[in-house]
């Protein structure tokens, strides 16, 4: 009783005690990256920062961060966002900085297991993109073209046969979802060796679209309410990370990877085929094959198409770059630059020699770029003098620091007064010292150095086919062009719905 009573007596006291030593942990917090601007009260809350997450706005937030704040912006109390094209490569060059775990470890799929895309340990992420990059690149898989050539043949026939309007009847088509079933049936082709057939059934096979985007969308709650490491903590995390049981959110696309997985692995090929025996063929295999097969499927598909749809909607929005791409089109068939009517698929190397096209996927890329996560990165503990427009700024070691893709990429520093507006020509017509910088700073929407996204060949080979093919056969239109598309950000990545067009056969 008489420790009871001592500790009532003094209460008041040790409340105080808490309290000032809350406050002055806040302040020491705050103090640490006090000479970097943010939005109202980023310097002592992550609740700004988490607000932006759960509106699925969060690269809003950056972005106008860095615009009234500067190319480096506090958005959290520890954590920094960077505009600057130049400081963002140094990031990803210089060695001492690493993935942030905070933001890393909530983008994990499986309870406690990394891919090449979560793994935060620099040297083990080196090594496994090592093992990975030939699988992407082609190098290993001959048929990779002429596979991704038959999905977007199948897409093709799959509008002219189910979605053609007419000048009498209009049939609505959500072109948000069947480009999605376009790029999981390629990934899963050429990741798998066999395609998910959804163009072809026009379906959701095994509802794995809808089981992506629901757990992307959970993913950036928790990350958002700062509970997503439960998913991964000891016990727990066990029963609540996703499972190949579950009937919702990544479970099922878990079951499907591990099917592909073990069905492989039952009847193994020495033959240079899918990235599947590319992985294996370079010594990945197990439970670590699973995950790799995983996150191919998740964030290539995804991604890639984002790329297509965002370039869509844009090309749909403004008629005079419609027309002008159309007429390169047709003008590139007339010439034989491309293959005739009936003749097969425009291949990439073909693609990259239409200028035009070429500008007006660089310009879709840089207005909505595919995936806006912060890709934090934790600073050396040491910190690091960095050099921005001129200015030498120390960034203290012990923070992160992430991308801002919207303030990078529309950028007036970089693309002029009318960064904002979809001008293909600026990649035509800028002076040469202008264009180089443009180039360098558009890259990044792929990353960049030891960072950079490893299916990079595979979506512009899908990016470049998709989109000459379309425009080849089809005149597209929005039906509401007031509400073209319902986007959200979850996680970094865009899910994209709704995006009703009218299509006719071009005659």
């Amino acid at each position: 009783m008489g420790l009871f009573a001592s500790v009532s007596e003094h209460r008041e006291l040790l409340v105080c005690a808490l309290l000032g030593l809350f406050v002055i942990k806040k302040l020491v917090v705050y103090s640490k990256l006090r000479q970097f601007g943010g939005p109202r009260w980023t310097g002592f809350s992550d609740w700004p920062h988490s607000w932006a997450m759960l509106q699925d706005r969060c690269h809003e937030l950056y972005e106008q961060a860095n615009l009234k704040h500067g190319p480096i912006a506090r958005v959290a109390p520890k954590i920094l966002i960077t505009s600057s094209p130049d400081l963002w490569i140094h990031i990803n060059n210089k060695p001492g900085y690493k993935r942030s775990d905070w933001y890393y470890n909530a983008c994990r799929i499986e309870y406690r297991r990394d891919n090449v895309f979560s793994q935060t340990d620099n040297q083990k992420h080196e090594q496994r993109r090592k093992q990975m990059a030939p699988g992407y690149s082609g190098r290993e898989n001959p048929h990779l073209e002429n596979s991704v050539d038959e999905r977007v043949q199948e897409f093709l026939d799959l509008i002219r046969n189910k979605y053609l309007s007419s000048d009498t009847q209009a049939i609505p088509m959500d072109v948000a979802q069947k480009v999605q079933y376009l790029t999981l049936d390629i990934i899963s082709g050429i990741g798998f060796g066999k395609p998910f057939g959804m163009v072809q059934k026009d379906s959701d096979v095994d509802e794995y679209l809808k089981s992506s985007e629901e757990g992307l969308a959970i993913g950036n709650i928790a990350l958002a309410l700062g509970f997503s490491w439960l998913a991964h903590a000891p016990i727990i995390g066990k029963f609540i990370s996703p499972s190949p049981q579950d009937n919702n959110g990544f479970g099922k696309m878990i079951a499907a990877c591990y099917r592909a997985v073990d069905e492989r692995a039952a009847n193994p090929t020495d033959k240079r085929s899918d990235m599947l025996a590319s992985f294996i063929r370079h010594g990945i295999s197990g439970d670590e094959l699973r995950s790799e097969a995983l996150e191919q499927l998740i964030a290539g598909a995804d991604t890639t198409s984002t790329g297509i749809r965002g370039a869509l909607l844009y090309i749909m929005t403004n008629p005079r770059v419609y027309q002008k791409l159309q007429q390169e089109i047709d003008d590139a068939i007339l010439e034989g630059k491309a293959p005739g009517s009936g003749k097969g698929i425009i291949t990439l190397a073909q693609a990259k020699q239409l200028p035009y096209l070429q500008a007006v996927i660089r310009e879709a890329l840089r207005l909505w770029p595919p995936a806006v996560n912060i890709f934090s990165r934790d600073t050396p503990p040491g910190g690091d003098t960095v050099t921005v427009n001129g200015e030498s700024i120390f960034l203290p070691g012990g923070v992160s620091i992430g991308y801002s893709a919207y303030g990078m990429h529309h950028s007036k520093e970089v693309y002029g007064k009318d960064a904002k507006v979809f001008r293909p020509e600026r990649w035509l017509k800028s002076d040469p010292d202008k264009l180089t910088a443009m180039i360098r700073t558009n890259e990044l929407v792929f990353g960049h150095g030891r960072f950079q996204c490893l299916g990079r060949p595979v979506a512009q080979l899908e990016l470049g086919k998709t989109i000459f093919e379309l425009l080849r056969n089809f005149d597209m239109a929005l039906i509401n062009p007031t509400k073209p598309w319902d986007a959200r950000n979850h996680l970094g990545l865009f899910a994209i719905s709704d995006m009703w067009v009218q299509v006719m056969e071009r005659s």
